[in-house]
This record gives structure tokens, C-alpha cells and sequence, in this order.
């Protein structure tokens, strides 16, 4: 494998590139994982017979890759970074080709836990690779096209999925083995057309974690609890309240793809211009508000049209979480990169293991109070956004440390 300096780069033709590269594999993956997601409670329904706490539990063991994301930390060790995310994005795409191949309880769980070790361990790797291959005046912007592509991509899987469904009696298994297999092969090709880029900052290859960090390790905890909820229970609702079928669930899918195509580049130029934040803050009013209306479907028997505007008004107000990354970007050691993108990703799903099994339960009895505690939860997030300084930066990590010299660790 030929390595290249991230400086010398630039010499490379424009589609051998860093940035091309997290371009493909950013189109890549969510071919897989979003068609997956796509079919997911239609199969685990109709083929599984699943209820809400059989759902919670696929969702548990889905999390648990992510939850110990810390092990990639150990695999830096033996193989390049590099190396690894585009391994792991291969598995998850084997993984998701085989899904349908297992329609029991037992089988379905084993594959998720399978193909969710190829998306924790790819996304660790993939963020850690924006943060040093992007500069950091041009990032906020960069990974809103970056955003944009994968969601053209998918947006594609989408639109074959709707067109053909129904028209060609499409199965589970066909969709799947298509999907995964192709993100497999993408895999294979960034493995072989890319050189291996160097960047200028070692790694540290032990576990960070640093007082100064504090603020985004809430951050991310609070985002894995509320996201998850939505994840879990929000499509869950549009097949089981309301009879979805398999291409009205992925022309949600495509109207929320469509929208961050849109809106993901304009969000990326919003931070630029009014930073973390602010675009947080926005984030996190909106979520407050959708989750309230969500718990107002169940209770007041609100339609199907408002439940539908909400699922992907919801998705919309997911996509400026990029600020998060840009706000550590700013405030952290480029060395950190790597490490801590593990730790962020092992704190964010803490809650994403627990809370999908314990709501699952709760769903059975009142799914109106498991979208209140995701209003309550968004609420937490709001007061620690509020807590961001309008420029971080080393030293300056949150309102508090602006008097306060920059600590030692």
C-alpha cells in the first residue's frame, strides 16, 4: 500500500483525494444501513411477528457495538485507521445482504449485532477521518456536502425501493443482498483505488478522556438517549399505529432524504456563519416541540398527516447535530481526534443500550409517555447548549472557562 502525506495529496488526481474519499464511502454506507433500516419494522412485523418490547430488545443489542466503540482505540494499535473503517464498512454491508436469511428472534438479533459492528466501528473511524482530513475553516461546510452526498445516494436506493416494491413483488431477501452487496463492493474498491493517507498528528492510542472535554461528552451523552428514541419508536409507530407498508415507509425515508440534500449544505454554511451554538440551540427548541406533538398523536388521536409532517420534520432538526462535531474540532488536540471519537461514541450509546429494552416496555402500556421523556430529555440538551461559547476554542470550551486559564488536561 502506497502512503501519501496528507500535504503531498493534493498532487493526486481530484477523485484520489482524502475528500473524495470520505465522499464515496460517506455515499457507501448508507445505502446499507439506511435500506436496512428502511425494511426493518415491516420485516421484524410481518415476517417476526415483533411487538414493542421485541423491538426494543433488537435495538439494545443493536447499540451494544456502539456502546463499546472504545475497542477501536485497541485496533488502532494493529491496523490504520484507514484500513479498519473501510473493513468495517464491508461488514456491514455482508451483513445487511444476509439479513433476510434469518427470520427468527435469535437469527435477526445475531445479524443486527453483526452488521451494527460494521456501522459503530466504520462511524468512529469515518468522524475521526473528517475531523483530520478537513481544516477546520472549511469543515462546517465540507461536512454538509459530505452529508448531502450520502443522502443523494440514498436517495436513490429510496426511489428504486418505492418504484418497485409493489410494481415487482420485490422480497426482503432480494432488496437486502442488492443493498449490502453493494456497499461491500464500493468497500473493496476504496480499499484498492486509494492510497493510504498519513496525517500530520499522531494518533494517541489510549484511552482520552479530559476534563476540558466535559461539556461534549454531555453533549454526546444526551444525543444518544434522545436520538435513540426516535430511531427505535418513530417508524415503529407509522408501520404499527397507522398500517405503513413497506414503500410508504421508505417514501418518508425519501421525503426526509430529499430535504437534507437541500438543507444539509445550507445547515453546514449555518454554523460557519452563526457557530455551534447557535444551531444547537435551534436543534434542540425544535426537538423539544416535535416529541411534544408526537406524545399529542397518542393522546388527543391526532392523524396520520401530522404524524407523517412531524417524522420528518424530526429528521430534519437530526441533521445539524454536525455541529456537534465541529464544536470539538475547534476546541480539542488534532492527536485527540481518534481516541476521543471512540469515548464520544461509547458515552453516546450508554443510554442507547438501556433505553430502547426499558421503553420498550413502557411502550406496551403508554407510547405518549415515551415520546414526553424524549421532550424532557431534548430539554436537558437545550440547557447544555446554552452553555457553548460563541467562538470555542482551546482553553474557552464552555461560557465557564473564559476567565479560567486552559487546563492542563
Amino acid at each position: 500500500m502506497r502512503i501519501v502525506p496528507l500535504h503531498e495529496a493534493r498532487h493526486l488526481p481530484l477523485w484520489r483525494r482524502p475528500v473524495s474519499l470520505l465522499f464515496v464511502m460517506s455515499m457507501a454506507m448508507p445505502v446499507a444501513f439506511a435500506t436496512w433500516s428502511s425494511l426493518l419494522n415491516n420485516f421484524v412485523i410481518e415476517v417476526a411477528g415483533f411487538d414493542g418490547a421485541d423491538i426494543g430488545w433488537l435495538h439494545t443489542v443493536r447499540e451494544i457495538p456502539g456502546f463499546l466503540a472504545v475497542a477501536v482505540i485497541a485496533l488502532l494499535v494493529l491496523i490504520r485507521e484507514q484500513v479498519l473503517g473501510v473493513v468495517m464498512l464491508a461488514m456491514l454491508g455482508l451483513a445487511t445482504a444476509v439479513t433476510a436469511q434469518f427470520p427468527s428472534m435469535g437469527g435477526i438479533l445475531t445479524i443486527t449485532l453483526l452488521s451494527s459492528i460494521g456501522f459503530h466501528y466504520y462511524e468512529t473511524v469515518n468522524q475521526s477521518l473528517q475531523l483530520q482530513w478537513i481544516d477546520k475553516a472549511h469543515a462546517p461546510q465540507m461536512l454538509g456536502w459530505i452529508a448531502a452526498a450520502g443522502s443523494g445516494a440514498t436517495l436513490v436506493a429510496y426511489l428504486l425501493i418505492v418504484l418497485t416494491w409493489e410494481r415487482f413483488g420485490l422480497s426482503y431477501s432480494f432488496v437486502y443482498w442488492v443493498s449490502g452487496g453493494f456497499t461491500a463492493a464500493v468497500a473493496l474498491v476504496c480499499y484498492l483505488a486509494y492510497p493510504q493517507f498519513e496525517a500530520p498528528n499522531p494518533h494517541v492510542t489510549t484511552l482520552v478522556l479530559r476534563r476540558r472535554y466535559w461539556l461534549y461528552y454531555a453533549l454526546q451523552l444526551m444525543s444518544g438517549a434522545r436520538r435513540q428514541i426516535f430511531v427505535v419508536f418513530a417508524g415503529f409507530m407509522m408501520v404499527e399505529r397507522f398500517g405503513f407498508e413497506v414503500h410508504e415507509v421508505t417514501a418518508l425515508f425519501l421525503i426526509n432524504l430529499v430535504a437534507n440534500i437541500v438543507l444539509a449544505p445550507l445547515f453546514g454554511r449555518l454554523v460557519g456563519l452563526r457557530g455551534e451554538r447557535f444551531a444547537l440551540i435551534l436543534e434542540y427548541v425544535g426537538l423539544i416541540l416535535v416529541f411534544l406533538a408526537y406524545g399529542g398523536v397518542y393522546l388527543f388521536g391526532w392523524g396520520v398527516v401530522l404524524a407523517a409532517g412531524l417524522y420528518v420534520v424530526d429528521h430534519i432538526f437530526f441533521a445539524l447535530a454536525l455541529a456537534l462535531k465541529t464544536y470539538f474540532q475547534k476546541i480539542a488536540d488534532p492527536g485527540d481526534f481518534a481516541p476521543t471519537a471512540a469515548v464520544a461514541f461509547t458515552i453516546n450509546h450508554i443510554a442507547a443500550v438501556v433505553l430502547p429494552a426499558l421503553l420498550g416496555y413502557l411502550w406496551l402500556t403508554s407510547p405518549a409517555a415515551v415520546f414526553l421523556i424524549a421532550a424532557g430529555l431534548a430539554g436537558i440538551s437545550l440547557a447544555l447548549a446554552l452553555m457553548i461559547p460563541r467562538h470555542p476554542a482551546p482553553g474557552h470550551e464552555t461560557i465557564f472557562s473564559a476567565a479560567l486559564p486552559a487546563p492542563a488536561e
